[in-house]
């Protein structure tokens, strides 16, 4: 990549649970790759690609920016969810008035519920022994 095309381009990190996505955005024809694969491959589920694009669709934006993921750590819903929040801050940076829209519909804001730790004398955060009668 020249440096004359990473001139346009705006960046923005998302967090959800334990994974991580950096996003470049830039302007182009509506082109999402995640992880160096299109985005309907990366993503099998519906649900995932709908969270990853509700940025897009709500500014409007669908087919006018390209995007780049390079998204690490958990699952996929919890790399979907940072991917949107990613594109949230990237868009708010490459257009300052997108951000009443973005942050009234909660897609600035980081989900802070992670996993419950293990307790002592239980074999998982909840989940105690088995009970025995002999």
């Amino acid at each position: 990549m020249t440096t004359a095309a990473k001139i346009n381009e705006t960046l923005g990190t998302g967090r959800r649970k334990t994974s991580v996505a950096r996003v470049r955005v830039r302007p182009g024809e509506g082109k999402i790759v995640v992880n160096g694969r299109p985005l309907s491959e990366f993503f099998a589920n519906e649900q995932d690609r709908y969270s990853v694009i509700s940025a897009l669709e709500l500014c409007d934006r669908r087919n006018a920016v390209d995007i780049v993921i390079t998204v690490s750590g958990g699952g996929t819903t919890g790399q979907s969810g940072a991917c949107r929040m990613g594109i949230a801050r990237a868009l708010k940076l490459m257009d300052p008035t997108l951000e009443e829209p973005i942050r009234k519909n909660r897609l600035l804001t980081r989900d802070s519920r992670m996993k419950e730790r293990k307790k002592f004398g239980f074999r998982g955060a909840r989940r105690g022994t088995q009970f025995s009668k002999r």
